[in-house]
Parts: C-alpha cells; structure tokens; sequence
C-alpha cells in the first residue's frame, strides 16, 4: 500500500443538497479528496480548526482525553478505503493497534492530536480531484469561504438533512 500526506483544507456546505463536505488536499500533489459528511463532523472539524474551545469535552475531546488517560498514542490517521462511495478509515496507535473509523471521526480527532492524516493511493486514485498549480485561484476562492464561514453554521442541522446556506 502506498500512502500520501494529505492536509485539511477545511470545511464547507456543498450546494444544492446542503451537505457538509471536508476537503483534504495532498501534501506531495495535486489531489484534492472531498468527503461528505455529517453536520456534526462538520462541526467538529471546523470547531477545531477555529480553535473553538467548549465548556465540557466534545466527543473528539473525550476520546481524546481516554486515549492519553489510557497511556495511548495515535500515530496516524488513514484513509485506507473507498468502498461502494463509502470511505473508509483507520487509527493507528502507538502499540500496533488498528482501529475502523469514519474518516470524518478520524479527521476530527487527527486535528485535536496533531496526528498525520495520509490517504492510500487506490483511494486517491478513485476519487481524488486533480487541480493543476494554475487553478489555485479556485482553491484559494474555497479558502476564503472558508475563513468567512464559523462552526456555528453547522450548528443545529441533522446528518443528511437541512443545514444552513453559508454562501
């Protein structure tokens, strides 16, 4: 199995279907992977990336906080599987454990860890979108967005239901 670096670029409500999206872009190329997810993740995510800090831990936090209370490590975050236009994902930890997540679970928890996120080839391969250095106007376009929107606009909305039109 090959694995490439990928960075969290952010997230966003993808128009029309309001759906939240993560958008991870590789370190050591031109793919960008998008992943649909819940309204929750969505939250969590840019919660994180805000440095938004809540009164009571988050689930993230809370695993987190079990994992360095346990005397754990996570050593990297993969997503190793695209199955059925279902992504997959695995933690790593420090001992050799290997543990099944959702990628949007694993991300959120990457981002509290400083844990790398890497993606497999195959997975890249399959659904990873191609933006050559000469369309990094639009890439630059999203990260604005991004900068404009707050994890309070993920607030409130059901995984696959409504969520609020940030545009």
């Amino acid at each position: 199995m090959t694995f490439h670096p990928l960075q969290v670029v952010g997230v966003r409500v993808e128009l029309p279907a309001n759906q939240p999206v993560v958008l991870l872009k590789e370190s050591d190329g031109v793919r960008y992977l998008p992943i649909w997810i819940g309204a929750v993740e969505a939250s969590a995510i840019a919660f994180e990336q805000q440095g938004v800090q809540t009164p009571r831990p988050l689930t993230h936090d809370l695993l987190k906080n079990v994992i360095g209370a346990l005397g754990g490590e996570l050593t990297q975050v993969s997503i190793s599987e695209l199955r059925d236009d279902v992504f997959y994902a695995e933690l790593r930890f420090g001992d050799g454990t290997t543990v099944s997540a959702r990628p949007s679970d694993a991300i959120a928890l990457a981002l509290r860890t400083g844990t790398d996120i890497v993606g497999e080839e195959s997975v890249l391969a399959a659904a990873g979108i191609s933006i050559p250095d000469e369309d990094e106007d639009e890439v630059e376009r999203f990260r604005e967005f991004l900068d404009s929107i707050s994890a309070d606009d993920f607030i409130g909305s059901e995984e696959g239901g409504q969520s609020p039109d940030s545009d």
